[in-house]
């Protein structure tokens, strides 16, 4: 007989688990499309995507119907095997991207990990050793492990753990001629997000994007593109590169691309993978087959006609909403982003207000994200039904009122 299960509250995270994090007061226990339930059965309406990543919402038919027959059937193997779900996967993201070659991880930063391991290992091998300094920007978010927080432009995530991995140089987003001084031919790659995350939900505009390609033409860099947060149908298309014209040399995704189950993609062209070998780099979980059943569902799902075009449907709605609040309580001074990845900046007499409309939002029944300083983060399920669109904004414009009129 199995044995009984320990009961738990939030009180218990602050005695067992590393406190690195700041989760909210309740405990959330079961989801269902956009709707969520916690320990004392109150329901939510989640706009957060558990940060972008549930892009089918919570336990959709496919996605656990995926996982429960590769459950019963494979789950690991290792990398000194192959299997077949991650080559399906495989297959099936390269014949909808500009790439050729695959390496799956299991995380968005060891995604970017490997990316950026591959462009200075490209550049040592094709050029010269000397040739490894990589150009990022002020404000993005790439991961946590060392080097990812370090490419990442945001000092306050990497200062206090060491000397940092060196020949990377931040300079301002969406300036073309802030890239154009510091570039040179000592540079292996620029990593940009095509639209800034964790740094406020800010779009790159056409202009630098096609920049920052023929940039690296150039001067025979590589365009890394972090498309974790933006990438599998969160911009309107499968990945928002495709807005911009241009074709990146390395691509990093992960979040949506499980729905839910953790799995990470570096794609690539077949020439930049050409310099790997075996043992350069690796993983033992990367490309295991329960993640990658779940993964390919969900890209079946995803990359579909009717999901995408129904993507800006809804942001219309959202955003529509948005503004009939900000007409009423002139909260706003921006509302930004792509598609299902909505950003809305408080005005500068607001922001001091974020946590007190955070949580009266989640007393109202609603799940929301910041991003940034002063940025309220909608990344919703890419499905999710209309109804609860309405119904999320009503409770949201509820704890607005509440907040502001205390």
């Amino acid at each position: 007989m199995a044995a009984d299960k320990l009961a738990v509250t939030r009180t218990t995270f602050d005695e067992v688990i590393l406190p690195v994090f700041s989760p909210a007061q309740f405990v959330p226990v079961k989801g269902k499309g956009s709707r969520v339930w916690d320990q004392a059965g109150k329901e939510y309406i989640d706009f957060s995507g558990g940060i972008a990543v549930t892009a089918l919402g919570h336990c959709h038919p496919a996605l656990v119907a995926a996982l429960k027959s590769q459950g019963e059937t494979l789950w690991h193997t290792s990398n000194v095997f192959t299997n077949e779900p991650a080559l399906r996967l495989a297959s099936k993201l390269t014949a909808a991207t500009f790439a050729d070659r695959v390496f799956f991880a299991n995380s968005g930063a060891e995604a970017n990990e490997a990316a950026f391991k591959l462009a200075r290992y490209y550049a040592a091998k094709r050029h010269s050793p000397y040739k490894s300094k990589i150009i990022a920007f002020h404000n993005a978010f790439h991961g946590r492990t060392l080097f990812t927080v370090s490419v990442g432009g945001q000092p306050k995530y990497s200062d206090g753990f060491g000397p940092k991995p060196a020949d990377i140089v931040h300079v301002p987003f969406n300036d073309l001629d802030a890239v154009k001084a510091v570039i040179d031919d000592h540079t292996c790659a620029i990593v940009v997000e095509p639209i800034q995350g964790e740094g406020g939900i800010t779009p790159a505009t056409p202009e630098f994007m096609q920049g920052l390609r023929q940039l690296c033409d150039e001067y025979q860099a590589l365009l890394v593109l972090d498309e974790v947060q933006s990438g599998m149908g969160r911009s309107g298309k499968l990945f928002a590169y495709e807005y911009y014209g241009v074709s990146p040399d390395i691509l990093t995704t992960a979040k949506a691309l499980g729905g839910g189950f953790p799995i990470s993609a570096m794609l690539t062209t077949r020439d930049i993978a050409s310099v790997m070998s075996p043992g350069v780099h690796g993983t033992t979980y990367g490309g295991n087959p329960l993640a990658c059943a779940v993964a390919e569902a969900a890209l079946d799902i995803i990359n579909t006609e009717a999901v995408l075009h129904g993507v800006e449907t809804r942001r219309q709605q959202f955003v529509s909403a948005l503004q009939d609040l900000d007409a009423k309580w002139d909260l706003f001074s921006d509302i930004r982003g792509k598609g299902l990845l909505i950003g809305a900046a408080l005005k500068s007499q607001y922001a001091g207000k974020m946590s007190d409309i955070l949580q009266a939002a989640a007393a109202e029944g609603v799940m929301l994200l910041t991003a940034g300083t002063g940025v309220i983060r909608f990344a919703p399920s890419l499905v999710i039904e209309p109804a609860d669109i309405a119904e999320g904004m009503t409770r949201f414009a509820a704890a607005v009122g509440t907040v502001l009129a205390a």
